[in-house]
C-alpha cells in the first residue's frame, strides 16, 4: 500500500512539472512567479490539475449526515458551494492549484527548456570552504555521539586482557574508559564563488515597463547562478551621467532624470572588482541594461574600457538593450563594433516582456 501511495505520488508530481516546463516560456517573460518566492522555493499557479483523492467505499450504516430526516427539511450546504448568485452556466470551472518548486528544481527546469551548459569556473578555487567529516574516534564526546559497537569491542578486550572475561557467561559491562565517541576532522574544500554585477541605466528614458523587464531577467540569471556555484555575490549600480553603487530595492524603484553616461557606470564596477572581488579568486559576470541612450563622446570611452580593463577579469559581459520609445538604442552598434574580438562579450536586444526568454537563453547559453 506505502508503495502503491508513493508511486502515485511520483507520478502525479511528475505530472505538476510536466505543466510548468510546458509553461515555461510564459512564466518567464511574464514573471507571473516572481512575487510569490520565498526563501528557498516559488509558489507557482498552475491550472487544470486533478488532486489525488480518497475514494470512499460501499455506504456504512450510519454516521454524520444519514438518517431518515423530516419533510420538507433542507440539506445543509457544503463548505465550497458557491454563493449561488447569477443563472447557471454551461462552462466548467477553472481549476488552479498554487505549487511549491524548489529554486534547484527550477533552475533544472530551466537549464532543460534553453538547453543551457553547466558553467565551468574559470581560474582555480582558491577560496576555501570548511566541511566536517565524522571520520575518527575520541576517547570523550556527547552521549548522542557515542559509538556503540567500538564502546562494547573496547570493553571485550579489555576483559580478555585482564583474564575477566567467561566464555560460558559472555556478559560485557562498558566501564567510563571503554566509552568511545564518533568525532571529526575540519576538511578544507574548493569553494567557487560567483560575483554579479547588474548595471542599469535609470536616466529619464527608462520607464517603468522597461525596469520591470530588467527585474524579471535578473531573477532568473540569478536562479540560474546560483545552482552552479556554492556562493553567490550581488553588486547593483545605477546611472545617468552620474554612476551609485545602490542595494536591490533601490536598483528597481529608483527613477532618475537627465543625461546618459555609460562609462561612469564602467569606473563603478570597476572600483568594486577591486575593493570586493580580486580576479583570480572570483568568477565575474556582469549584465547591463539600458536603452541605447548614451552622451556621444562618451561611447568611443566606454568601449575603450571595456576591452582594456572589464572584459579581461569578466566571465561574462552581457549587455541588454531594451526598447525604449525615448532612448536613440545607437549604443549598441557601438559594442557590435568590439564583439567579434571579445568572445566573453554577448549583446541582446530586448523588443518587449516576449523577449526576455530569448534573451536569457543568448546570454547564458555559452556556459562560461
Amino acid at each position: 500500500m506505502t508503495r502503491t501511495v508513493e508511486r502515485d505520488l511520483r507520478r502525479f508530481n511528475e505530472i505538476v512539472r510536466g505543466k510548468i516546463r510546458k509553461d515555461l516560456r510564459r512564466y518567464v517573460n511574464h514573471g507571473e512567479m516572481i512575487g510569490r518566492k520565498g526563501r528557498e522555493t516559488v509558489s507557482i499557479p498552475v491550472p487544470n490539475i486533478e488532486i489525488p483523492h480518497f475514494q470512499h467505499g460501499q455506504k456504512g450504516s450510519g454516521g454524520t449526515g444519514q438518517g431518515e430526516g423530516d419533510p420538507g427539511q433542507p440539506i445543509g450546504r457544503g463548505e465550497d458551494e458557491g454563493e449561488g448568485i447569477g443563472p447557471a452556466g454551461n462552462e466548467p470551472g477553472r481549476h488552479i492549484r498554487e505549487v511549491e518548486v524548489s529554486f534547484d528544481e527550477l533552475a533544472e527546469m530551466l537549464a532543460q527548456d534553453l538547453e543551457l551548459p553547466n558553467i565551468i569556473p574559470k581560474g582555480q578555487d582558491s577560496i576555501q570552504a570548511i566541511k566536517n567529516k565524522y571520520n575518527t574516534i575520541s576517547r570523550t564526546g556527547p552521549n548522542s555521539l557515542r559509538h556503540l559497537k567500538r564502546t562494547y569491542k573496547q570493553a571485550l578486550k579489555r576483559e580478555m586482557a585482564s583474564g575477566t572475561y567467561q566464555p560460558e557467561r559472555p556478559i560485557i559491562i562498558p566501564g567510563r574508559d571503554d566509552e568511545r565517541y564518533r568525532s571529526w576532522t575540519s576538511v578544507p574544500q574548493p569553494q567557487a564563488n560567483a560575483a554579479i554585477f547588474y548595471v542599469m541605466d535609470v536616466s529619464g528614458s527608462m520607464t517603468d515597463e522597461q525596469k520591470e523587464i530588467v527585474r524579471i531577467e535578473a531573477f532568473w540569471i540569478d536562479t540560474w547562478l546560483k545552482s552552479q556555484y556554492d556562493g553567490i555575490e550581488r553588486r547593483y549600480v545605477v546611472h545617468d551621467a552620474v554612476a551609485h553603487e545602490v542595494n536591490e530595492d533601490t536598483f528597481y524603484r529608483v527613477r532618475e532624470s537627465g543625461g546618459t553616461k555609460i562609462s561612469s557606470a564602467y569606473h563603478k564596477v570597476d572600483q568594486i572588482i577591486q575593493r570586493d572581488f580580486p580576479p583570480e579568486l572570483w568568477n565575474i559576470y556582469i549584465f547591463q541594461f539600458s536603452d541605447g541612450d548614451n552622451w556621444g563622446e562618451d561611447s568611443q570611452a566606454c568601449t575603450k574600457f571595456l576591452t582594456d580593463e572589464l572584459l579581461p577579469v569578466a566571465n561574462l559581459f552581457c549587455y541588454g538593450q531594451v526598447r525604449s520609445p525615448y532612448g536613440s538604442g545607437e549604443y549598441i552598434k557601438d559594442l557590435k563594433r568590439i564583439l567579434e574580438a571579445n568572445d566573453n562579450l554577448i549583446l541582446s536586444e530586448i523588443d518587449s516582456k516576449d523577449g526576455i526568454y530569448d534573451s536569457i537563453k543568448l546570454f547564458l547559453g555559452k556556459g562560461k
